[in-house]
């Protein structure tokens, strides 16, 4: 059974330029700091990959996923890899509506911390 952790960003303005430049730098600079060369990191769909998610795509600014890697052990590095990421980007693109969650349960926003999973 595969686990993942999805991210979206909504909102009716497209990505400004800058926006997107932050964006692209950001995913540069995650997969550099990527903690498994073989697991997948944070990973943002392109237009075609979006259709069929049963995603309004007239608003969706930003949407992807990323598979937990098979070995349990290595889950918590990802993940946390990845929300921070997430956390980034974020932060980089204003007055979105994000959601965020692993399968089915929700990852909760903290102005502060970002996007982290709370242990109890």
């Amino acid at each position: 059974m595969s686990v993942s952790l999805y991210y979206s960003a909504r909102r009716a303005q497209p990505l400004t330029g800058t926006e997107s430049t932050a964006v692209e730098h950001l995913l540069a600079t995650c997969a550099r700091s990527f903690p498994y060369a073989d697991e997948e990191g944070l990973y943002l769909y392109d237009g075609d990959e979006a259709e069929g998610t049963g995603a309004d795509e007239n608003d969706e600014i930003l949407a992807g996923s990323t598979k937990l890697p098979t070995d349990p052990d290595r889950w918590i590095p990802v993940i946390a890899h990845v929300l921070d990421s997430v956390t980034e980007l974020r932060r980089a693109v204003g007055e979105a509506q994000w959601h965020v969650h692993l399968d089915d349960v929700d990852v909760p926003w903290d102005e502060g911390e970002g996007y982290v999973l709370s242990g109890g």
